[in-house]
């Protein structure tokens, strides 16, 4: 009798950080079921996390956030030498996309307006992520 090794697929680590808790309950309700979830209200809360260590396979931020924006934390990111290749995804609920490119002159895997279309969304982080 061969016995058969079912190996579970580890579910990729997603970092949402948006301090509007409905943007955070919806983002967690359509990634929940595919991806492992780390949640934090802001870019400062976010670089902690980051700093103790933990990489996550993406992170998918908003622009407005208090303490620390979303252009300073996609700063840090970029300038970093550990965290500067983690995929991102920016949100951004008040101010026009291109407006957003002039404040973060570093690469970022997409860039997307709220209210966001939840199919679009998957779609970018499955295309990001494989």
């Amino acid at each position: 009798m061969i016995l058969e090794q079912r190996f579970d697929t580890v579910k990729k680590r997603i970092l949402l950080v948006d301090d509007e808790i409905a943007i955070l309950k919806l983002l967690e309700f359509i990634l929940k079921k595919d991806y492992e979830l780390v949640i934090k209200n802001n870019g400062f809360d976010a670089l902690t996390w980051l700093d103790n260590g933990n990489i996550p396979d993406l992170i998918i931020s908003d622009m407005e956030m208090p303490y620390f924006d979303g252009a300073d934390f996609v700063r840090s990111l970029k300038v970093s030498g550990y965290f500067r290749d983690i995929p991102l995804i920016v949100l951004s609920g008040s101010e026009s996309l291109e407006n957003i490119k002039t404040k973060i002159p570093y690469p970022i895997n997409a860039l997307m307006s709220k209210p966001f279309n939840p199919s679009i969304l998957k779609d970018k982080i499955k295309i990001i992520l494989n």
